[in-house]
């Protein structure tokens, strides 16, 4: 990172290093302003006070090489002082940890927990993780998880290893899969939904995600594990990454995902709670990949939460 001479006591110009080329703005400036809360953060880049190459940006635009960052005057009211994160918080997040080295951190993540902070939440796992790692400065998030999603969720420690793991994802390099408890007894043993899907947002603001033709293009492999009753435990393969795709997708086919209150069905759902289903019912329980130059597959799991084994077990019955 490099500051060009244009520099004031009140606005600051940034100039993006090659080592931060595809880094969210957002995550960028966290980094800059360090103690800004996020939501200030988002604050200044909607209302445009924050221009990149003297054009407004999303929080999701991703950096080139070169771009010139204007940065406002940054003003923080002591109240927004992010706080400290809770005992009980860092040690389910040091107690989450199911592979670690010198490149990477995968945590099996709660449900529940938000992986970053803003829409309402002053921090989340990224922000605590900081917090509590102040010596380890490269801290990203690789990819994100739905609030109510627990599993898998790898963070890197280091640039150079967010930037590789970054491509092998766009190459569909990095083999992901989920255990889906859904709706209805399949008979079928493979499905395969290859639907394009559409984010929209609600005149409340909430954010849904839609099958849509004008939509991207999105697949979800679907493999039966076991048959219950009125339930069907299954792997999911995604080959896409879209928001929401699992639980979108597994409506579309009728069976959605069960503890699912925005895709679900309210009469199944109202059926598990009453034998213990308190959640989503998602789970990234596989990650793998091969780094560039390895000759082996580096391949990670988080075990399913002992609720979600618990539920099974009454299935079984």
């Amino acid at each position: 990172m490099s500051e060009s001479k244009k520099n004031s006591p009140s606005v600051r110009f940034v100039e993006v290093a090659a080592e931060y080329v595809g880094q969210r703005i957002d995550n960028y400036l966290m980094r800059l302003l360090k103690g800004v809360p996020r939501s200030y953060i988002y604050r200044i880049l909607r209302k445009g006070e924050v221009r990149v190459n003297k054009g407004r940006v999303k929080a999701a635009y991703k950096l080139q090489g070169g771009d010139l960052i204007r940065i406002p005057p940054v003003h923080i009211e002591r109240s927004e002082a992010t706080p400290r994160p809770s005992e009980q918080l860092r040690t389910t997040l040091e107690q989450a940890v199911v592979f670690e080295d010198e490149r990477l951190l995968v945590l099996n993540k709660p449900s529940g927990l938000a992986v970053h902070g803003g829409s309402g939440l002053s921090s989340g796992i990224i922000e605590t993780l900081r917090l509590m790692r102040p010596d380890e400065t490269q801290l990203e998030l690789v990819h994100r998880l739905d609030r109510e999603t627990s599993g898998c969720l790898m963070i890197s420690k280091r640039r150079s290893t967010l930037r590789v793991l970054h491509e092998l994802i766009r190459e569909n390099r990095v083999d992901k899969r989920y255990l889906a408890l859904l709706a209805g007894s399949w008979r079928k043993g493979v499905q395969v939904v290859n639907m394009p899907l559409k984010k929209n947002t609600l005149q409340g603001g909430e954010r849904v995600v839609r099958v849509d033709a004008e939509g991207k293009p999105a697949e979800t492999r679907f493999k039966r594990l076991q048959r219950f009753k009125d339930a069907t435990l299954v792997e999911v393969e995604l080959v896409t990454g879209r928001t929401h795709q699992i639980r979108v997708h597994s409506a579309w086919l009728g069976s959605p995902v069960l503890g699912d209150t925005k895709y679900g069905d309210d009469d199944a759902n109202r059926g598990m709670r009453e034998i213990g289903l308190r959640r989503l019912f998602l789970h990234a329980h596989q990650v793998s990949f091969r780094w560039p130059g390895d000759a082996h597959e580096l391949c990670i799991d988080a075990p399913l939460p002992q609720a979600l084994v618990e539920l099974l077990d009454k299935l079984k019955r």
